[in-house]
């Protein structure tokens, strides 16, 4: 049997006797973050001898083609010690190597869906698509059809990304199933490549509206704390104190509205862990409101009266899901290297729960400012 590409340029490096340390970061997993993307950080061996970069991180890394590796140092996403190099680079003894990439094509039998989309921005190179609560972004266990992949598989099937059957065609990020909201999509390679580095360097500018249990005693502030699954509960993550588990995380808010038993907050994430808000919130004592997965789908502050529990059932029904909402995104466009901002206007469902809270709250001051005054 004939040995692939991929075995002769290893069986190569091989018979040079080449070798390099262990990779010192593996990719982000997927359960533990909402970037689509992986990062590898490689040291080089002292006894490497030189060899082009693309020929020795295509042994270097599982699952990645050379044609991958190429693409992203096009993109200047990956760097030897710090600075971005050519595929052409001859690799040196103790070489610092690092790689971001875009997570490799996973094959599955992706149907297109003329699924209506709110499309707020699209052009050659990437599409901003403002996402409706209840829709999966994309296929997985449970979820293989009505996914927001499926229906771009059909919106965009006339570009070769789309029709490979790729899980992930185009996306570099995700947000939840019940949170609604904007997302980028990337419509060829070199977009995507691009964009999986802004993630990676903390660039993006995300900012979410949530409502949250309890009345936050600061305007402002930051909650850090490592997120990795709960170890007692697979569905949820879980805040690790301590840094002994999890990915770093760091979600900066402020304060916009106070309703006594619940607060309406704007956040910022400098990372982006699976649940990210959910759980940071939750772990302070405020999880979001109606958020089932993390307590918030029950009482936790207000008065024993019967109408104030009748006033909060109307509010769970008014927004079944949680309260939290993907408000604006900031990036670097990837062909003009503009600096492009979206918006994306509360939901109806989001809107009716806030009144319900605004009317409850002026019954009992007498009256305040309108929301729409507010700043969101």
């Amino acid at each position: 049997m004939q040995n692939t590409d991929k075995d002769m340029l290893c069986d190569e490096l091989l018979s040079q006797t080449i070798s390099a340390s262990e990779t010192e970061a593996a990719a982000d997993e997927d359960c533990q973050s909402d970037e689509l993307f992986e990062h590898f950080s490689i040291v080089v061996d002292k006894g490497q001898s030189l060899l082009r970069l693309d020929k020795f991180l295509v042994c270097r890394l599982e699952n990645t083609s050379r044609n991958r590796i190429q693409a992203a140092a096009d993109g200047g996403n990956v760097l030897v010690n710090g600075r971005p190099a050519k595929s052409s680079y001859k690799v040196k003894p103790l070489d610092r190597i690092s790689i971001v990439m875009p997570y490799p094509r996973r094959e599955l039998e992706i149907i297109p869906e003329n699924i209506p989309l709110d499309i707020l921005y699209e052009d050659d190179d990437v599409l901003v698509v403002d996402k409706e609560a209840g829709m999966v972004v994309h296929p997985g266990f449970g979820n293989y059809t009505g996914t927001l992949v499926n229906a771009l598989t059909f919106h965009l099937q006339h570009l070769p990304m789309f029709r490979e059957g790729d899980m992930r065609a185009g996306l570099v990020h995700r947000i939840d199933k019940n949170t609604s909201g904007l997302l980028v999509v990337a419509k060829n390679e070199r977009a995507h490549v691009d964009l999986a580095k802004q993630f990676f360097d903390h660039t993006i500018y995300r900012r979410y509206v949530a409502l949250v249990w309890g009345n936050i005693e600061e305007d402002e502030g930051t909650i850090t704390g490592n997120i990795g699954r709960n170890p007692k509960d697979r569905l949820q993550m879980w805040v690790f104190a301590d840094g002994s588990d999890g990915k770093h995380a760091v979600t900066h808010f402020r304060v916009l509205r106070r309703y006594g038993y619940v607060t309406l907050v704007e956040c910022r994430l400098e990372t982006g862990r699976t649940h990210q808000i959910r759980v940071h919130f939750a772990w302070q004592g405020h999880p979001l409101f109606n958020d089932e997965r993390y307590g918030g789908d029950r009482i936790l502050k207000g008065t024993t009266f019967m109408k104030y529990k009748q006033f909060i059932e109307n509010c769970f029904r008014a927004m079944p899901r949680h309260a939290l909402h993907a408000r604006a995104l900031g990036f670097v466009h990837p062909a003009t290297r503009k600096e492009v901002m979206f918006d994306s206007e509360l939901p109806d469902d989001f809107r009716a729960l806030l009144s319900k809270w605004e009317t409850y709250t002026a019954a009992a001051s007498g009256g305040r400012e309108p929301l729409d005054e507010v700043e969101l």
